[in-house]
C-alpha cells in the first residue's frame, strides 16, 4: 500500500467547543472546514497528518481513562512549561509528571478525550 496522507477522525458530542479547543487553545492550523446540510467537519494539520473533528460522538464529562478511551492525542513540545501554563490560563486542568526520560502533561479536551504534552526528545532516550 502507498498512502498519500494519514489522519485521525474524532467524533465529538460538543463539536463547536472541541473545534475551538483544538484551534484556539492548542493552536492547530485549520486545513479544511465544511458546514453543509449533509456534512459538518473541521480538519486540523497535525504535524504532517490530520485530525478531523466531526459531530456524532459521546462526551465523558469526568474525562476518559485508558480503559474507556484507549486513544490519547500526544503533542511533543520543546516548551512544555510554557504550554502547561498556557493550558491552565485557559481553564484546562493539567496533570504534570516528571519521568527519567522527560516530562508529560495530561489533560482532556471538552469531550473528555485524552490528550498529553510530551517534552520533545528523540524516542529511545
Amino acid at each position: 500500500m502507498r498512502f498519500e496522507q494519514c489522519g485521525l477522525i474524532l467524533n465529538t458530542e460538543h463539536y463547536i467547543s472541541c473545534v475551538g479547543f483544538y484551534r484556539d487553545i492548542l493552536g492547530l492550523p485549520v486545513m479544511l472546514e465544511k458546514d453543509t446540510e449533509t456534512e459538518r467537519l473541521t480538519a486540523f494539520d497535525l504535524g504532517g497528518t490530520y485530525l478531523m473533528v466531526e459531530p456524532g460522538g459521546q462526551a465523558v464529562t469526568q474525562g476518559r481513562t485508558s480503559e474507556n478511551g484507549p486513544v490519547k492525542l500526544r503533542f511533543n513540545t520543546c516548551h512544555i512549561a510554557e504550554d502547561i501554563l498556557h493550558l491552565r490560563q485557559h481553564g484546562v486542568t493539567v496533570s504534570h509528571q516528571h519521568h527519567k526520560w522527560g516530562e508529560t502533561a495530561e489533560f482532556h479536551d471538552p469531550d473528555g478525550n485524552r490528550c498529553a504534552l510530551r517534552s520533545h526528545q528523540s524516542f529511545g532516550r
